[in-house]
């Protein structure tokens, strides 16, 4: 259905996409033990139409976390471990040459690859070599993928989640922030908590684990992005936007002193699309109609800490995105 002018999201509509969204936190959280910011960052993605990037070390619930997502959205799931030795048709898919037994005639066709699902998991994105990084990147962006010269849609929903392992880093390829940028929100997982850990012993040492039941489906998740577009972002929320993401930027007269010392590049006019929907994601799963002022600076961080390039001074004083951050929201007199 193509969007119209007159289009608005009521309150009706948006109680409903809060209510929905409501049901699905309860299905994964029957499943997964705490990790409340992880399960924040994936369905802020989904209702954004956007992808992640998790950062955690291994045991951290972020497959698991995913499968589960994908099983209570009733949507088809693809995990594809990324290795140097990976190729771009591995994750794309190929032409092979088939024939008719019959006429003797032979031809191509092409057969998808494991990129043709709704959700898609790229485990350890760092671990496979550049070329076939640009491949996700066109699949990320374009939401299609081009084999010889055809170009294969990908399905809707498109929704790619990838994992970094921030321990080892020997044979890895950091990704380039071009591809960076494509992701629209990432997050440094921390370890549970004493009381989350003991429970998911509890869980998860027994003779069963628990499964997700679907609770939706892709029609489901279409409609809920569609409502999370048409949340209203009055001109304070835009402006906040740009103000934020332009304070991350060496240059920029509104730049803090840190911005200024430790920040080689900051980031690009996407992260300000990418904060105003993250704030229209935020009051869509409230159910409000309206995306909120105070929604931005909890976005931030989020938003900015894989786009900004920090240089060796940073490294040497280690100064991470999160202080970046921090020093921006107070020097635009808003509280952390």
């Amino acid at each position: 259905m193509n969007s119209t002018v007159d289009e608005r999201l009521t309150a009706d509509r948006a109680a409903d996409a809060a209510e929905r969204i409501r049901r699905l936190r309860d299905e994964v959280h029957r499943v997964i033990v705490g990790q409340e910011p992880l399960l924040d960052t994936l369905i802020r993605a989904m209702l954004t139409q956007g992808h992640s990037l998790l950062i955690g070390v291994p045991g951290l619930a972020k497959t698991r976390s995913v499968r589960v997502l994908a099983h209570a959205l009733d949507v088809s799931f693809s995990r594809i471990q990324f290795t140097p030795d990976l190729l771009p048709s591995d994750i794309t898919g190929s032409e092979i040459l088939v024939g008719n037994p019959d006429s003797g005639d032979r031809g191509f066709r092409f057969e998808a690859g494991p990129l043709f699902a709704n959700l898609v998991l790229a485990d350890e994105i760092n671990r496979t070599p550049p070329r076939t990084q640009s491949a996700l990147l066109e699949a990320m962006q374009e939401r299609a993928v081009t084999v010889g010269k055809a170009t294969h849609p990908l399905p809707s929903p498109f929704l790619v989640i990838a994992t970094e392992n921030p321990v080892e880093q020997e044979g890895t390829f950091p990704l380039p922030e071009a591809q960076l940028d494509r992701f629209a929100f990432s997050l440094m997982l921390d370890y549970p908590s004493a009381d989350e850990e003991q429970e998911i012993l509890r869980r998860t040492t027994g003779l069963h684990e628990a499964e997700a039941r679907p609770v939706l489906d892709g029609n489901a998740v279409i409609e809920l992005q569609r409502a999370c577009s048409l949340v209203a972002a009055d001109d304070a929320v835009t402006e906040l936007a740009v103000r934020l993401i332009r304070a991350t930027r060496p240059n920029d007269p509104e730049a803090p002193e840190i911005v200024r010392e430790y920040v080689a590049w900051g980031a690009g006019p996407r992260a300000s699309q990418m904060l105003v929907r993250g704030a229209k994601a935020e009051a869509v799963q409230r159910g409000e109609t309206s995306a909120a002022l105070a929604d931005l600076p909890r976005l931030l961080e989020p938003v900015i800490a894989h786009r900004i390039v920090l240089n060796f001074r940073a490294n040497r004083d280690d100064v991470s995105a999160r202080d970046i951050t921090i020093e921006i929201l107070r020097s635009l007199s808003i509280a952390v």
